[in-house]
Formats: structure tokens, C-alpha cells, sequence
């Protein structure tokens, strides 16, 4: 029934995407291998899943609506880190070549340009320097390979779409501590932890309007690439995703 499933890591990503009324957005709790997930669905040949943070939640959740809503395309949309400098908080890439760090594999996309790279965490300035040197990329997830693998290995078309939201000198605080099992970022808990040191206050509402911009950019680029689709409604030929 579905034509685009679209993963996520969290809802703010997608927030401005899932405000569009007219798109018949529909709240949906299914199961699959144990694990629930919440779809939101529309009428209008589309799938969202808000994975939760990392490379395991973000397969589980690709592999879970794959095989419920059996999409023809697959796109990892949502933040990621700059490696270039000349990038800047709102600039939406739709790379060309996907790289895990891990092991080097590289998922080659039909359409696009640039290179993303995802590692395990958020990754610092220094990180950065390294994976700009290492991969030849210019940004940076840590969803976006997980992703391609379950496509990959279901057949199905990948395509990833990401929105700057740090700038290559931005260092984050310490918030692997705050994502649970399920790679859910457990927000209230973060919010008692820096309430008390003042120091982080600036940070965190820069890192606040930086996401906000970069969720407003995804979610208006998203919102003209697929109506655009819509309103073509072409028979899509599923193209698998290639690892090297």
C-alpha cells in the first residue's frame, strides 16, 4: 500500500512535516520482532517511524517498516553534524554515498551529491577533522548506513536527506548518558542535569535554534521533493542500494 517509508530518529526532526494537516496524518502503534514502534501514516502513499537514536534502533525501525508496509523506497531523513567548515546550520544534503565509519562499507545512492559518513556517537571537532580526513565527507550521522543496510538487504530503494544542525566547531555536552536502550533521548532527565550548571545554558538554546532551523529546512525540502512525487505518481522501479 505504501510507495515511501521515511525513518526518522526524532519526532522535532520531522515536526513541521508531521504539522501538515491536509496530509492526513494518523497515529499508528504496530509490533514487529518484539518491539513496538508508532507509524505515522497518510493517505497519500507515505510512512514516518521516529527510530530513536543510533545505529540499532535506526535498523530495527527500517527493518520493521519495511517488511509491514513493504515501501518502495526507503529515506533516513534528520539531523546531521557539518565536516566542512563551509557548511552552515540549515544547509539539507542529499548525498551521494553513504559510508559507515565501523567498517568502512559504502552505500553507493543513484541520485545526489557528497558524501555522508556515520559514526557511532556525536562526534566532536577533533572527530570530525578525522572523518573529514578519512571518508572524504562533509557530513556526518549516525543513522543513515544502518538504514541503507536494511534496504539493502530487502531489495528496496535507499535515499538519505539530512539537515545540518551543528556547524563543524560545535561541541555538544555529554548526552550519550541520556538515550536508553531504545536509543530514546530521555529529555526530562537532561533538563534536571543541566538546570544546574549554568555554564551549559548558552549552549544548549544555541543547539536549540540551530535545531529548529535545521528541522524547518528538512521538513521544507521533504515536503516539496514528496508532493512533487505525489503528484507524479509514477510506477517506481526499485533500485537496491549497492555495499561496497
Amino acid at each position: 500500500m505504501y510507495k515511501v517509508a521515511i525513518v526518522a530518529a526524532l519526532e522535532r526532526e520531522v515536526r513541521p512535516l508531521l504539522k501538515m494537516k491536509d496530509w492526513g496524518w494518523c497515529r499508528v502503534e504496530r509490533e514487529h520482532s518484539g518491539h513496538k514502534f508508532r507509524f505515522f501514516e497518510t493517505s497519500r502513499d507515505i510512512v514516518l517511524v521516529c527510530a530513536g537514536i543510533g545505529a540499532v534502533a535506526a535498523r530495527r525501525a527500517a527493518e520493521a517498516v519495511i517488511a509491514l508496509y513493504s515501501p518502495t523506497v526507503t529515506y533516513s531523513v534528520g539531523f546531521a553534524g557539518a565536516l566542512d567548515p563551509a557548511v552552515q546550520v540549515g544547509d539539507v544534503f542529499q548525498p551521494a554515498q553513504v559510508i559507515d565509519a565501523g567498517d568502512g562499507s559504502r552505500v553507493n545512492v543513484r541520485e545526489g551529491k557528497g558524501v555522508l559518513v556515520s559514526f557511532a556517537s556525536v562526534a566532536s571537532p577533533e572527530q570530525k577533522a578525522r572523518l573529514k580526513k578519512s571518508f572524504g565527507a562533509q557530513l556526518v550521522d549516525m543513522e543513515a548506513a544502518a538504514v541503507a543496510r536494511a534496504a539493502q538487504a530487502r531489495g528496496v530503494e535507499f535515499v538519505a536527506v539530512k539537515s545540518i544542525s551543528d556547524e563543524f566547531d560545535f561541541t555538544f555536552p555529554d548526552m550519550h548518558r541520556f538515550v536508553d536502550s531504545d536509543g530514546q533521548f530521555q529529555q526530562v532527565w537532561f533538563a534536571w542535569f543541566a538546570v544546574v550548571r549554568p555554564w551549559l545554558w548558552w549552549k544548549m538554546n544555541q543547539l536549540r535554534k540551530d535545531s529548529n532551523l535545521a528541522s524547518d529546512k528538512l521538513c521544507g525540502w521533504l515536503i516539496t521533493a514528496l508532493s512533487r512525487m505525489i503528484a507524479r505518481a509514477p510506477e517506481p522501479t526499485p533500485g537496491a542500494a549497492h555495499i561496497q
